[in-house]
């Protein structure tokens, strides 16, 4: 048998994980398998289930005038249909495990397994996305690139949750998320690739790029980002080689059952080599 809290609301929530060792389970799209200990077995947690899906007042998407802002019981696939969410975010969603799944999973569950091959990481680290972080007596801001600290490691302390995710309202001349994996959707990535580069007067004046499942965390680099910001796009294409080479050193991939860090390696930087050319 299964000990577990099924809170209504979030204080409850709060007073709860304030007072008892728990793991707060909203979808669990990742969790159930990860805990998943055989066939008509029950998934096995070391702490208290708290099962927080169906919280309403953290089921919203509203908008200000800079952010959209998606409450942490949120189904990616409400964000689908609504007119604010960001394009990339959207094309993140689309390709993202099944419908069904979707219908269960969120994005702050997304930032908490902390996998570097998660689909809305890299659109959320692009995008400059914050997390809302409360506890009962206090809350935080934090980026989400600030959050994750390795795969399955956040700085999330076990009286914390996230109850919001905050995204600015970005407009780019071009953007796009790649994913390669073996389907097109209900498929962990190999590779993702994210970029988001506003272009006024032929010349490069924001630039974002971003790589999933080829390191620890996703990989941003903002300094490589600032180094080639301001310069001419008939310049930044001829720096092709050497914007190549200085994030060579970034993309360390590691071999697992989907892929080998060769080809991993190899397609990232082909990606790379794609956006540049396709400027």
């Amino acid at each position: 048998m299964v000990d577990y809290f099924i809170p209504t609301t979030l204080i409850d929530t709060l007073e709860f994980i304030n007072n008892n060792e728990a793991k707060i389970i909203s979808g669990a799209t990742d969790l159930m398998v990860q805990r998943k200990k055989g066939a008509e077995i029950t998934p096995y947690f070391t702490k208290k289930p708290v099962f927080v899906f169906n919280i309403k007042e953290l089921n919203f998407i509203k908008e200000s005038y800079e952010h959209i802002h998606i409450g942490a019981c949120t189904p990616v696939s409400d964000l689908l249909n609504h007119k604010g969410t960001p394009s990339l975010l959207r094309k993140s969603i689309e390709v993202m495990a099944s419908p069904a799944l979707r219908n269960l999973a969120t994005l702050p569950g997304n930032i908490i397994n902390a996998s570097p091959a998660g689909d809305t990481l890299p659109i959320l680290y692009i995008l400059d996305a914050s997390v809302k972080i409360e506890t009962l007596n206090s809350n935080r801001i934090v980026k989400v690139k600030d959050v994750i600290t390795g795969p399955r490691r956040t700085i999330l302390n076990s009286n914390e949750m996230i109850t919001e995710v905050i995204v600015p309202k970005e407009e780019f001349t071009k953007s796009d998320f790649v994913k390669v994996g073996g389907r097109k959707a209900d498929a962990i990535s190999k590779i993702s690739f994210t970029y988001a580069v506003k272009i006024k007067e032929n010349k490069i004046i924001d630039l974002r790029l971003a790589f999933g499942a080829v390191g620890p965390v996703i990989i941003r680099k903002e300094e490589l980002e600032e180094k080639y910001t301001n310069i001419e796009l008939s310049k930044f294409k001829e720096l092709k080689q050497e914007i190549i080479n200085d994030y060579r050193q970034y993309i360390t991939p590691i071999n697992d059952q989907r892929s080998n860090k060769e080809y991993r390696k190899k397609v990232a930087l082909n990606l790379l080599g794609d956006f540049i050319d396709t400027l």
